[in-house]
């Protein structure tokens, strides 16, 4: 009994590193279209509006020269808080698990914007297909992250929380939110610079707004297969006997 019990565990264990290992593939693909999204020069992502705005003003102004994903960092443990003060005795603990999800975020932005460095959309042309690919990319990483079913991302979450409390639908909390981000990202434009950055909020900006939630419904109808990976614990031996038998089979 003691055996199957640790077996049980170790399964356990295994299983939840093998759902978090995806969830970090899954991060990956959001981040790198986000970064796309900003390389393209026609407007960020919703959810890296405001740091990018934030990240710009660093080098000419009073606030901290910080990166887009650093910003974005903070951005997210500021949302944490705002759940906490929105849901108070609501607010369930494991949720706390959300500021490392954040942070894992917002330094994957910075590490896929290192990576995309050489990317120069000096071409309309290029940049329409530099945001396309962004938000798909973007899109396809949600729906896999959804998947996942771990915590939620603040900018996830602080939509659920909303809607909990106000008892709007999350499709309408979540839109509120979004525009929310965007508004303070054109007022965080006119404060530090005195006009609007349309290379940061601008047409990709909207596009992005209905476009990635459109790839993320259809992805999602599509990756039935993704909860049996899931569902998959891996280990060396299972690989090993398998490709032996494979071996002998033939």
């Amino acid at each position: 009994m003691k055996k199957i019990d640790t077996q049980t565990r170790k399964q356990r264990v295994i299983s939840f590193f093998w759902q978090h290992l995806l969830l970090l593939l899954s991060l990956n693909l959001m981040t790198l279209g986000v970064a796309l999204c900003v390389r393209s020069n026609l407007g960020s992502s919703v959810i890296s509006s405001l740091p990018y705005v934030l990240s710009l003003a660093g080098p000419v102004s009073f606030i901290p020269e910080w990166t887009i994903g650093g910003y974005t960092i903070f951005m997210n443990f500021v949302l944490v808080i705002c759940q906490i003060i929105i849901l108070r005795s609501r607010f369930e603990l494991v949720q706390l698990f959300q500021l490392i999800i954040g942070f894992v975020f917002g330094w994957l932005i910075d590490f896929n914007m290192w990576l995309t460095d050489f990317l120069s959309c000096d071409t309309l042309a290029l940049q329409i297909f530099v945001q396309l690919a962004g938000c798909t990319i973007m899109g396809t990483g949600i729906a896999f992250e959804i998947k996942c079913g771990s915590v939620t991302m603040p900018g996830e979450g602080i939509s659920i929380a909303v809607s909990q409390v106000s008892k709007l639908p999350f499709p309408k909390a979540k839109i509120i939110i979004d525009t929310t981000l965007v508004i303070l990202a054109v007022a965080a434009s006119y404060l530090f610079f005195g006009k609007w950055i349309w290379s940061v909020v601008g047409i990709g900006t909207m596009f992005a707004m209905v476009y990635v939630g459109l790839v993320v419904r259809y992805i999602s109808l599509h990756i039935k297969w993704f909860d049996h990976v899931l569902a998959y614990i891996p280990g060396f031996r299972r690989y090993l006997f398998g490709l032996i038998r494979f071996i002998i089979k033939d």
